[in-house]
């Protein structure tokens, strides 16, 4: 117990929730409003290179989420029980790919200000990475 309380592992447990609730959140909003989803990138794409993408563009950002989101999950879990990173460092690895596809999204269909929201994401993710590592 008096390892959880160290503050590798806190920050660990910490920044592998924080992926855990941002691409969970994210991908089962994507999962439960498919539709709604899939309108808001024909349309945010629609002057893009990435406008005939979207069919497959969405379902792989999608699974990349979620998949992101239950690896960070497990991460947590992992290191609470035997202190393995693991799981964790590649749930924090898929969250990254997450963050670097939506972001190139993001610059080609020159949402800027957009884009630049997702550089506190990335960060955290970077973080969580070196500390899982």
């Amino acid at each position: 117990m008096n390892d959880l309380l160290n503050a590798t592992t806190s920050a660990q447990i910490i920044t592998l929730l924080f992926l855990t609730i941002l691409f969970i959140q994210s991908g089962l909003d994507k999962v439960f409003n498919y539709k709604g989803n899939y309108e808001y990138f024909k349309s945010h794409f629609a002057k893009s290179i990435l406008k005939n993408t979207i069919g497959i563009l969405l379902p792989v950002i999608t699974l990349l989420e979620v998949a992101a989101g239950i690896c960070s999950l497990i991460g947590v879990v992992q290191i609470i029980i035997n202190g393995s990173t693991t799981i964790g460092l590649i749930g924090a690895q898929l969250s990254a790919l997450s963050i670097l596809a939506l972001f190139f999204g993001q610059r080609v269909a020159n949402e800027y200000e957009g884009s630049s929201t997702l550089v506190g994401y990335f960060l955290v993710t970077i973080v969580s990475i070196f500390l899982l590592g």
